[in-house]
């Protein structure tokens, strides 16, 4: 675990992978988009997703509640959470590089006293039993080697009534690893999770409501719009990653929309909640 870890700390600190985020995708929040609107900014829509799952999130927040993000990125999701609901929230995430920007960012935006950014794993959360009001994490588990680890840390550390909501693009169920490999070789991983065992883990986990809001046609949407903007801004890109990244990111992401046209890819929104007694 600790070597997929450093894993993915380096693949985050690359310098192709940094430009790549921050040029295409905003360079705020990294993942999925929930798109409303033909042609829509990905920044735009990554944001919405924010936005969407925070409201699993909100009974849970306000002045005094502390919220955890794991594999926090860039800190949009910290960001948000701390400034619209003035809750304290700790940016758990393994790439120094990243935490870096995050914290310069916090302080730019008058953030820095309510976000506390930390270096560390989700595999290992350094913080004890049922202190966090609510848990969140948008597309981080999919870098994981061990989610039920993973998603066991999540559950320990949410108060007794707390929240759990999180993002992941899944395989669907029955779709075999080998069908997927050439798509997720990116992410370092071999294989991803499965919406059933999110949801068989979270019960198993002593976990209520346990919920998922499938919304895996905006895959294609998300996919396509990454594409769109590789392509056409490939001249500008090339004067800020490598060619071998940037060509293997023109073969990569036609392989994501063909997945997710084919139905083998989900995603959406889990949530579920920490009992109360």
């Amino acid at each position: 675990m600790q070597r997929h870890d450093e894993a993915t700390r380096r693949y985050y600190e690359t310098r192709d992978v940094d430009a790549f985020y921050d040029a295409v995708w905003g360079g705020e929040d990294i993942h999925t988009g929930s798109y409303e609107r033909e042609g829509e900014p990905v920044a735009d829509a990554s944001r919405r997703t924010v936005e969407r799952l925070a409201v699993y999130l909100a009974d849970r927040l306000g002045p005094g509640r502390r919220a955890l993000d794991l594999g926090s990125g860039y800190g949009g999701t910290a960001r948000y959470l701390a400034g619209r609901f003035g809750c304290r929230v700790v940016a758990l995430n393994l790439s120094e590089a990243q935490n870096a920007r995050h914290r310069e960012t916090n302080t730019e935006r008058g953030l820095d006293r309510l976000v506390d950014v930390v270096t560390g794993s989700f595999h290992d959360v350094p913080y004890g039993d049922g202190e966090f009001d609510a848990v969140c994490s948008l597309e981080a588990l999919c870098h994981s080697d061990d989610r039920a680890r993973a998603l066991a840390e999540a559950a320990r550390v949410l108060a007794p009534g707390g929240a759990l909501a999180f993002t992941d693009v899944m395989a669907a169920d029955g779709t075999p690893d080998d069908a997927l490999r050439p798509v997720v070789a990116r992410l370092g991983v071999d294989a991803l999770a499965t919406p059933s065992f999110y949801r068989e883990r979270l019960t198993a986990l002593g976990l209520e409501d346990v919920g998922f809001d499938d919304h895996s046609e905006q895959l294609v949407r998300h996919y396509v719009r990454l594409t769109e903007e590789t392509e056409s801004r490939k001249d500008t890109l090339r004067d800020l990653i490598s060619p071998d990244y940037l060509q293997g990111l023109l073969r990569n992401l036609p392989l994501w929309v063909d997945a997710a046209r084919s139905g083998r890819l989900r995603w959406g929104i889990f949530h579920a909640r920490r009992s109360t007694a």
